[in-house]
């Protein structure tokens, strides 16, 4: 922060708009763009070394909640790479020994349908997960693939800007039963668009196609209805906007409820005369 490009490969940046600057210093991967820096009265060359960019769409953590270890994931956005993320964060939090999961879809407006279905299948084992109509009355429908990663107890956080490929993953744990929406009513976007490159650079979105949940749910305008709403306050939004290292902890209050909810299971009988504890995650 605070350094000043002053040359690309040895072209002055002066009089150069943003834009140029952007597109010199891109280009093909694994090939080498120097860049003269300066940094408050020092100026020197740093050659970097281009590459693919992932960017970071997941987020975890492990929070001890009484007596119940949580693990939170926090998706973003359903881009390309956010299925492989997923994956490593549940992998990872697994390892650690938790109990249960909350996974934090607030503000998500979608992405991938691809990936919404590979990442519904990492919570899902069996039952279906979306189908698609086309124009034509053609129907598409898609199934879990018995290659959930866990059968855990899970909690769904939702708000009105979780759209479209979020409300594909929401609504099919929730028709399954397979996890526990919590928050507020989504945004209601059932329609699946193709993107198409144009020759200028620029791309077209074109609807090709309308999305039902399992049970033949259409969520256009209507969104999918939480099986606990909590509704926060507008002091509550702001501050875990402002600071949003809160979200998924005590100050969070739809992350609250979820812990709630946990902290609500009971342990069920025995197996072979061993004690199995069973997390049940129960609906208000």
């Amino acid at each position: 922060e605070g350094d000043r490009i002053l040359a690309i490969d040895g072209d002055s940046t002066r009089n150069m708009d943003v834009d140029d600057a952007s597109q010199r210093i891109r280009g093909t991967v694994g090939t080498p763009v120097t860049l003269t820096i300066q940094r408050g009265e020092r100026q020197f060359d740093v050659t970097l070394v281009r590459s693919r960019i992932e960017l970071p769409a997941v987020h975890h953590s492990l929070s001890l909640e009484g007596d119940t270890r949580v693990g939170y994931i926090r998706l973003s956005e359903f881009s390309s790479h956010a299925h492989e993320q997923m994956y490593r964060a549940i992998e990872d939090l697994k390892e650690q020994g938790v109990d249960a999961f909350v996974l934090d879809l607030r503000g998500n407006p979608g992405g991938l349908l691809s990936v919404s279905i590979q990442i519904a299948r990492m919570w899902l084992n069996e039952g279906a997960i979306v189908s698609t109509v086309d124009r034509h009355g053609n129907v598409d429908a898609v199934e879990a693939t018995r290659t959930a990663l866990t059968d855990l107890p899970l909690a769904v956080l939702v708000d009105r800007n979780s759209a479209s490929a979020s409300e594909i993953v929401a609504g099919a744990l929730q028709d399954n039963g397979r996890a526990t929406i919590i928050g507020t009513q989504t945004f209601g976007k059932a329609l699946v668009q193709s993107v198409n490159s144009l020759s200028d650079g620029s791309g077209l979105a074109v609807t090709v196609a309308h999305y039902y949940t399992p049970n033949g749910t259409d969520i256009s305008q209507n969104g999918i209805l939480p099986d606990t709403r909590v509704e926060m306050t507008g002091d509550q939004q702001l501050l875990l906007s402002r600071e949003s290292h809160r979200r998924g902890t005590s100050s969070d209050p739809v992350y609250s409820r979820a812990v709630d909810l946990f902290q609500r299971q009971a342990p069920i009988a025995t197996t072979n005369g061993a004690d199995t504890k069973i997390l049940q995650l129960k609906r208000r």
